[in-house]
């Protein structure tokens, strides 16, 4: 008997050195995991593309980076958090969903790693508005200035202005002219612009089975990203469906004059198949003309997810298109501005890799772009 108890006295005591084991372990995976969310944290959250292959090369013909690839460890981020710095964000234009998620990604961002916004502005377009803003922004004498130049050359001198002040420049989409990552600022942070033109322009060459006629709607201004855009559709179109014909390419200037210039594609070509538009903006205009002409089975492809276009592609008005990650963008700019205050080495450019969405993947697609949930009418227009 007294044996027996000896025996179970030791049962007990192995019993209770392994639960403390595990739970030692299970304090180390903790850590670990806490490791982890520093990156899930501060980086793109899309983690399946992080080793996706990104076709855009940057402003001055840099090889992009992955943002997925960004990364502050801890230390980094309590480092961050005790500097007590500050931000401006200066957009080249605020009414859209684009740039309103990539406002919440890097104010989400900046939040985490204790850096007050002190400034956003909107410029309308216009450069003179943006050159005001960027100076009205220096006043506030702001450690960092995240920012996408209306225009390469009218902004340059006041962008060069803000990097002699100190102050740590990271780029959205574009650069200003002669402007050199490492001395002039410290990053540009795009999406897959390249990759989603290729997306657009496969959704047409796939929807029309490789032939048919079809029409261009461009943004007629020599700007970066929307130049790699049509690039990767002219070019897709021309390599992967010679039967399909551009019949058609009309340019717009102001955003307002798509639908406009839609007319004008329609009532020269009214056998058209399909349409490709620069961006969902004018998409709507053109959507709008084809409704308005009665061109029912005119197909449209497009580039980045806003709210009207999701809904259109939801109730299939809209094949689909390569979208953005806006919210994922602002995250990698926030990132890199990090970087450059730690004097971690940032690479010169940064990309987030291209999506392809169509009606199939709608609901899954808004909630990456976004980080929200999708919405009630986008899920009963998916559902309908």
């Amino acid at each position: 008997m007294k044996k027996k108890k000896i025996l179970s006295a030791l049962l007990a005591l192995s019993m209770m050195f392994v639960i403390t084991a595990c739970g030692d372990k299970d304090k180390d995976s903790s850590k670990d995991s806490k490791a982890q969310t520093s990156k899930a944290e501060t980086s793109s959250t899309t983690t399946d593309n992080d080793k996706a292959e990104i076709k855009s090369t940057g402003p001055n013909g840099e090889t992009a980076v992955n943002a997925n690839n960004l990364s502050l460890t801890d230390e980094e981020i309590e480092k961050i958090k005790s500097g007590n710095y500050t931000a401006a964000i200066c957009l080249h234009y605020g009414g859209n969903d684009w740039s309103a998620s990539q406002v919440k990604g890097l104010t989400d961002t900046f939040n985490k790693l204790g850096i007050k916004v002190v400034a956003t502005t909107d410029a309308n377009f216009s450069a003179e508005q943006q050159v005001a803003d960027i100076e009205t922004v220096m006043a506030l004498k702001p450690d960092i200035l995240i920012s996408i130049p209306t225009d390469a050359v009218a902004t340059a001198d006041a962008y060069q202005r803000a990097a002699d002040a100190g102050i740590r420049i990271v780029f959205m989409d574009n650069v200003p002219q002669g402007f050199k990552a490492g001395k002039n600022y410290v990053s540009c942070v795009s999406a897959d612009n390249y990759g989603n033109g290729i997306i657009a322009a496969d959704l047409i060459g796939e929807a029309l089975n490789g032939k048919g006629k079809i029409g261009v709607v461009f943004y007629d201004v020599d700007f970066f990203v929307t130049n790699q855009r049509l690039e990767a559709f002219e070019k897709t179109m021309k390599d992967k469906y010679p039967d399909i014909e551009v019949v058609s390419k009309m340019g717009f200037t102001d955003t307002n004059a798509a639908s406009s210039v839609a007319d004008a594609m329609l009532t020269q070509n009214p056998n058209i198949d399909a349409i490709f538009a620069h961006w969902d903006v004018p998409c709507e205009g053109v959507l709008s003309s084809l409704r308005a002409g009665g061109y029912n089975n005119v197909k449209l492809s497009t580039i980045d997810l806003g709210n009207n276009i999701a809904k259109e592609i939801a109730e299939g008005n809209v094949l689909g298109l390569g979208a953005q990650l806006p919210y994922d963008q602002g995250v990698a700019e926030a990132t890199l501005a990090a970087y450059s205050l730690l004097g971690k080495e940032a690479p010169a450019y940064v990309a987030v890799p291209a999506m392809r969405v169509d009606r199939n993947n709608i609901l899954e697609a808004y909630e990456k772009v976004y980080h929200v949930e999708a919405p009630d009418w986008l899920k009963e227009a998916a559902n309908k």
